[in-house]
């Protein structure tokens, strides 16, 4: 009778520890995914987290997940495109037991949450996150501020400045250039990037204006662009973005201007359909990825089925494929999701993309590697266009991932 009772209470508890492994095994992987969703640049947040939803879906749990089954899930929270928020937030996402933060938008949060999430992982060695950047592209993440929990899946904005003087230094009839954007890191490093790199590569272009404009705060760009025309600029370069781009490209289009316009983020989130065919062949933008013509049915058809599932949001964002596939293959590799063996998998990791394209992610700075494109806003040649306006951008030159190598100034300590 005894033996009998054992032999139940041992069934019960294996009945239990299984359970329980498989509940363990079915819990999703959460990704906290801090970005504006409010305020002046929530249409930006809000489009880039469709793309996320839509990766993890179509490209992991589609799969069967991670780790013998489990989903990875993206939980937004709304930092409402401010910096103090942003830490805010984090807190909150490591209280709730999140051990992977997301975000892009700017790099000003970026800067920091790298460093409010280094510290916290010093002092608190059992609970540490790992920040995946996606669009963050101040140079100074991956060089003198780097560190190990981050990773940054964009071309920071020097490596996408060398493609934009090279097309600018070919270009004879261009010799008098204005420079425009917000007033903060990223701004910043596009200014100080174009004058060293112009000054090397064309010293006769002349450098006719430098501004730097508040952030989200202005909503006419005229008296800026009166300033462009009265310059007698021939081309203007840009790093704005959001809200201050879309205003800024009506102001541009509005006063008629017809020179080139050099950009990191001219299309998208009401961009290319404020701009229209007011913009047609005069915008440029530089960026990692590719929107027409798709470079593989691969590709083109996740861009169909995106836009099947989000028909208001668009595939802005090439880069979210390649995050979330690295991701989900350092978890697999990792056998875990502890932040420090995942940093470890995704250190040196090449992988192929649905673009066909090789990429890689350097262990030294964290940053990682792959083609470049400059793309021209135009209506021809498009299969996929931008904002359901017509208009989208087509590629006029790619550069190849080994041309797109830089040195770097990190010192990586690991722990």
């Amino acid at each position: 009778m005894i033996n009998k009772l054992i032999n139940i209470i041992s069934a019960c508890i294996f009945t239990l520890t299984a359970g329980s492994a498989v509940a363990q095994n079915q819990t999703p992987i959460r990704i906290a995914y801090i970005d504006p969703l409010t305020g002046s640049f929530s249409a930006t947040g809000y489009n880039a987290l469709r793309q996320f939803e839509f990766a993890v879906d179509e490209l992991v749990n589609s799969k069967g997940g991670v780790l013998g089954g489990r989903m990875l899930e993206i939980v937004p929270y709304d930092n409402k495109g401010s910096a103090q928020e942003s830490q805010l937030q984090l807190r909150r996402a490591i209280s709730e037991g999140f051990q992977f933060i997301l975000q892009g938008n700017s790099s000003a949060v970026a800067g920091v949450l790298t460093e409010a999430i280094n510290r916290h992982n010093r002092r608190n060695t059992d609970q540490r996150v790992l920040y995946i950047n996606y669009a963050a592209v101040d140079p100074a993440l991956t060089n003198q501020n780097c560190n190990f929990w981050h990773f940054r899946f964009d071309a920071h904005a020097d490596m996408k400045m060398q493609a934009l003087t090279d097309m600018i230094a070919q270009r004879p009839e261009i010799t008098r250039v204005y420079i425009i954007g917000q007033d903060y890191s990223f701004g910043k490093s596009v200014s100080e990037s174009a004058v060293t790199m112009l000054k090397k590569k064309r010293p006769d272009i002349q450098i006719v204006g430098n501004e730097l404009h508040p952030m989200e705060q202005v909503k006419d760009f005229t008296p800026y662009v009166t300033k462009i025309v009265s310059s007698g600029a021939d081309a203007i370069i840009t790093g704005n973005w959001g809200a201050d781009m879309v205003s800024l490209g009506k102001a541009i289009t509005d006063a008629g201007i017809k020179s080139p316009i050099f950009t990191y983020y001219a299309a998208y989130d009401g961009i290319s359909s404020t701009i229209g065919q007011s913009g047609l062949d005069q915008f440029r933008m530089v960026h990692e990825g590719y929107f027409n013509p798709a470079p593989t049915e691969e590709y083109a058809q996740y861009i169909r089925d995106f836009k099947q599932r989000y028909p208001d949001n668009d595939v802005s964002y090439p880069r979210v494929i390649n995050t979330v596939q690295m991701l989900a293959k350092a978890i697999e590799a990792a056998g875990s999701t502890d932040p420090a063996a995942v940093a470890m998998q995704l250190e040196n990791m090449e992988i192929t993309t649905i673009t066909g394209d090789r990429i890689f992610m350097r262990a030294d700075d964290h940053q990682l590697f792959q083609p470049i494109q400059i793309s021209v806003h135009t209506n021809e040649g498009i299969t996929f266009d931008a904002d359901n306006s017509g208009y989208g951008l087509r590629t006029e030159v790619s550069v190849p991932l080994e041309n797109t190598m830089v040195d770097h100034s990190c010192i990586m300590v690991r722990p």
